[in-house]
């Protein structure tokens, strides 16, 4: 018999909560990353904007999403003059 899962994460995570948190850091890493392609921000400069340095921007545009809170991101997206809306909805 095969389990089916929402996303990757339900199927990685041990707990539903740790399997949202990726799911968030995920979504705002990939923003993010958009967001520095589409200004055409070099690492270097998208580091003194975040206030990060080069390296962090690296594993960043990387996909490192281990090395990331959700308070980072949305630090980042904060100076990045981005807004993050919430929205809380029961799980399916």
């Amino acid at each position: 018999m095969t389990k089916k899962f929402q996303s990757v994460w339900d199927a990685i995570e041990d707990t539903p909560a740790e399997a949202e948190n990726m799911r968030l850091r995920a979504n705002l890493m990939m923003e993010l990353t958009e967001h520095l392609r589409k200004e055409g921000l070099t690492q270097a400069e998208a580091a003194k904007l975040f206030g990060v340095t080069q390296p962090r921007i690296s594993d960043l545009m990387r996909g490192k999403i281990n090395l990331f809170s959700l308070d980072a991101l949305t630090n980042m997206a904060g100076a990045a003059g981005l807004h993050i809306e919430l929205r809380v909805k029961e799980a399916a």
